[in-house]
């Protein structure tokens, strides 16, 4: 059954199913690593979202699962969906956070990517962004849209960017912007494709053998 088609309750009860298996996945993960740390789970946009906690900070390696610029944190985050994926033969595009990394630094892209609207609203000129990955970009893509304006990614791997311009009526849009309500609160997604998870395997690879 496709996830269109499901009711509420079943859409709830689906994404609970995925948030349990998930956790007992990253469950086992930090017991052979011998990391400590608890685990949340919850439902946000539709979605499972499974976040590896530390409340009272003892165990600093937990960022070693976060890794340079959240890179071995998205590739856990695809090894879990894929673990997912094998119990229930659906794709799964649960989400998962490590020490609130991603809700921290999707704050910092919101504010890089309101800066950019405003210039482009300003100028009428097209604004290109730094490479970023498919979770910053779609940080960029949520914000560009609520605010009206065209955003395309460009460029291949590590050099894949966000380009933002106005759409076709500049003056429209420009005033729609300037009477706007302030910027919703948007849901990361990593829609692009998966990254590989061998920087994941390396950290717990790392942790297990101390």
């Amino acid at each position: 059954m496709k996830e269109e088609e499901l009711s509420p309750e079943e859409l709830q009860t689906q994404l609970d199913k995925e948030g349990d298996l998930a956790a007992d996945y990253l469950e086992e993960l930090l017991d052979i690593a011998d990391l400590d740390g608890d685990l949340e789970i919850s439902t946000e946009a539709e979605r499972a979202t499974v976040a590896i906690v530390n409340e009272e900070g003892k165990d600093r390696r937990l960022k070693r699962l976060i890794g340079r610029r959240g890179e071995v944190l998205d590739s856990l985050q695809e090894l879990t969906r894929l673990a997912v994926q094998q119990e229930t033969g659906e794709r799964s595009r649960l989400m998962l956070d490590v020490l609130g990394y991603r809700e921290q630094h999707r704050d910092k892209i919101r504010e890089i990517a309101q800066d950019a609207v405003e210039e482009v609203l300003d100028t009428g000129e097209e604004y290109v962004l730094q490479p970023m990955n498919p979770f910053e970009r779609k940080v960029v893509h949520d914000v560009a849209a609520a605010a009206g304006l065209v955003s395309e990614s460009e460029g291949f791997g590590v050099n894949r960017h966000v380009v933002l311009h106005l759409a076709e009526d500049e003056d429209e849009l420009a005033a729609e912007y300037a009477n706007s309500p302030a910027e919703e609160d948007f849901s990361a997604d990593s829609m692009d494709s998966a990254e590989s998870a061998d920087s994941a395997e390396s950290a717990i690879s790392a942790d297990s053998a101390e």
